[in-house]
């Protein structure tokens, strides 16, 4: 079943001329394959596909990374762009992405692996600084810096940002006490943003930058996310 997959990757192992940050060059790039690298890596035991990963991997993360907020532009056109109110341009469900990668890379690492600690900070960083941008009823804006641009509430990247966070708490990167009440928030601000219908709503419809759009809005991302963030809250039960 994995041959298929193997030789594509190993196809882009004997040809890939192109550097992280040209393959990779769109955060929501570092959720999809990534930890299918890292995947392969447990599997097959063969290091290259994780040494591959690494380099990539952070190669992609040094032009998008803004280091003074903790929080990824969506891609390089961003970088330069500013909101109505003159806040950084940072998209909720881009970071999102980001966020919801790192547990399904570090899941395939093994601990001893010289990059993990590297992936681990990266999650911390980013947590510490979302959990101050966190509204009152547990849910991040689509733009994260500017909630006055865009008030309405958003689920896709905090779903996410849930599932990335209590995975964290879960796995013990993340501290339980600091951490928890914004996992809390913002599971039953999800749970809220579900309507009569069983539909996850409040989701940005597909794009790169922070939009308005319709309260009943629902999309796969918020769905999936939501369903990675409930599996981790059922974990998370254990450690309360």
């Amino acid at each position: 079943m994995l041959a298929p997959t193997k030789n594509q990757f190993d196809s882009i192992l004997k040809v890939n001329t192109m550097s992280g940050r040209e393959d990779w060059d769109w955060a929501d790039a570092l959720f999809m394959a990534p930890p299918t690298w890292a995947k392969l890596g447990r599997i097959t035991g063969d290091n290259r596909y994780h040494d591959f990963l690494h380099t990539q991997f952070f190669d992609a993360v040094k032009p998008l990374y803004d280091k003074e907020e903790s929080l990824f532009y969506r891609d390089q056109r961003y970088i330069d762009e500013r909101s109505a109110n003159g806040k950084k341009v940072f998209w909720s469900r881009g970071n999102g992405w980001v966020v919801a990668g790192l547990p399904r890379i570090l899941d395939n690492l093994d601990p001893n692996d010289p990059y993990r600690e590297k992936y681990e900070e990266l999650l911390e960083g980013m947590s510490n600084r979302l959990i101050e941008l966190q509204g009152e009823d547990g849910m991040w804006r689509a733009s994260l810096l500017d909630p006055v641009e865009f008030p309405m509430k958003e689920s896709s990247g905090t779903a996410f940002f849930c599932y990335g966070m209590a995975w964290g708490i879960n796995n013990g990167i993340l501290e339980k006490d600091k951490y928890l009440p914004a996992v809390l928030d913002a599971w039953e601000g999800l749970c809220e943003a579900v309507n009569d219908y069983g539909r996850v709503c409040y989701v940005q419809p597909g794009g790169a930058h922070p939009v308005v759009f319709p309260e009943r809005y629902t999309h796969a991302y918020a769905v999936g996310g939501f369903l990675l963030a409930g599996e981790q809250m059922l974990e998370l039960i254990d450690h309360i």
